[in-house]
């Protein structure tokens, strides 16, 4: 099967896409980016690989044994990948407290991590194992940190060691294991997934069906705000811009204005009917209003980074933010919290500070026209939504806002659909 590859390498997340020869999307893949960009590229295309040999299995599964046994396959497998994952951290972590603890402490904390981390594989097996598992982030770094900050804050008091050496331990080495390849493709984990689930043995025809099946990858197309530091040869980068005006008109062909707030940077486009670009403004001179912007305040505030749209849902009235900048974000919060505002009102003005500067690009560009796309990983967050849909009918009036589920890969389909346009050499 002929494939095309887009990557879209960005300063918080690289996403990999795979379309077949008519355009169909079969697999999508996401990692944290990290210093190491070509293995960032490397972990998103293995993910979108193991994804597309899914969507094999889906259609021969679902006819013999229904939707049901192929959903508890992906979750055997996805738990096959994080006890992986959890081996190597505590593997790293228990040589980091040999080498680097001192030796009073070394005994505590090697009985710390052995409770911790069998606690945290045993709440990775008993989810596996519920029929409603919750729904949970698409990163190895925020599962493992969520579990590891929980349990290790009791066990260190029982234990006689700080939660600060514990959390150090953690942070030192967490960014070892993004930074070092391992075997996390269909094919390294797929035969102990099998082992996990019932009707293993109806499973596995369609399973070896799938191995077998050859993906041809025709080419590849890069971009993103890392694109320059991908392994790839000139002619297979492209620029965000590009990219995302494309995707946005793919996901949705009536697409005329596009709004995408990355990580690192917020960009307004406008698009004509066959999703070419014709102008566009961009804020690429610092993250203020972006999603490293909303990573700050997660921070600050001690919650995830998926808990900011949730908390902001729950305003009551929605306090105004004199500055959407990183480096006095911060110093604001602190003030208006010791002024004893609440923190869901304090988050919902936030989310309105970034909006209202993703509103002065969309005017700098054209303004809004119908249909409006949003898109990036901020299109996930509903608070950044609700305030987007607010501004845009308090200053347009009624316009249709699309935002798909798969927001966030809109600039690697662009990518992917670049690579289509122009197949180089066949690889295998």
């Amino acid at each position: 099967m002929n494939c095309y590859v887009g990557i879209d390498l960005g300063s918080t997340t690289t996403k990999a896409l795979i379309l077949d020869d008519e355009g169909n999307v079969l697999g999508r893949g996401i990692t944290n980016s990290r210093s190491n960009y070509d293995l960032a590229s490397k972990v998103a295309r293995t993910e979108a690989y193991v994804t597309a040999r899914f969507g094999l299995l889906r259609h021969e599964v679902q006819r013999r044994l229904g939707a049901d046994a192929l959903e508890r396959l992906l979750r055997a497998f996805r738990l096959e990948q994080t006890l992986l994952q959890l081996q190597r951290l505590e593997g790293l972590i228990c040589r980091e407290i040999d080498v680097n603890v001192a030796p009073k402490l070394q005994d505590a904390s090697f009985t710390v991590m052995e409770e911790l981390f069998g606690r945290i594989r045993a709440e990775e097996e008993s989810r596996f194992a519920s029929d409603d598992p919750e729904v949970r982030s698409d990163f190895f770094r925020d599962l493992a940190g969520s579990s590891y900050m929980r349990i290790a804050e009791g066990l260190a008091e029982e234990q006689g060691v700080t939660f600060d050496l514990l959390l150090s331990l953690y942070d030192k080495c967490i960014i070892r294991v993004e930074n070092e390849p391992l075997e996390l493709g269909f094919r390294d984990h797929i035969g102990s997934a099998l082992a996990r689930v019932d009707d293993a043995a109806d499973l596995r025809n369609a399973v070896m069906a799938a191995v077998e099946r050859p993906f041809v990858e025709v080419n590849t197309v890069g971009t993103g705000y890392g694109r320059a530091r991908l392994p790839f040869e000139r002619e297979q980068i492209r620029s965000e811009i590009l990219c995302h005006g494309l995707g946005a008109h793919a996901m949705f062909p009536g697409t005329r204005t596009v709004l995408d707030i990355g990580g690192q940077d917020t960009k307004a486009i406008q698009v004509n009917e066959r999703g070419i670009v014709t102008s566009f403004q961009m804020n690429d001179r610092c993250a203020a209003g972006c999603g490293r912007y909303l990573g700050y305040i997660a921070d600050e505030m001690n919650i995830g980074l998926h808990e900011l749209g949730p908390i902001a849902m729950g305003s009551k009235r929605t306090v105004k933010i004199n500055s959407t900048c990183t480096v006095f974000a911060g110093a604001e919060l602190r003030e208006r919290l010791s002024l004893g505002e609440r923190r869901e009102d304090i988050l919902a003005g936030l989310h309105r500070a970034v909006i209202l500067r993703a509103m002065s690009l969309l005017a700098r560009s054209g303004g809004i026209e119908e249909q409006f796309t949003f898109t990036g990983g901020v299109a996930r967050n509903d608070a950044a939504v609700s305030a987007l849909r607010s501004l845009v009918h308090e200053n347009y009036g009624e316009k249709t806002l699309n935002i798909s589920p798969s927001s966030i890969y809109t600039g690697a389909l662009g990518a992917a659909m670049f690579a289509r346009r122009e197949p180089r050499v066949q690889a295998a």
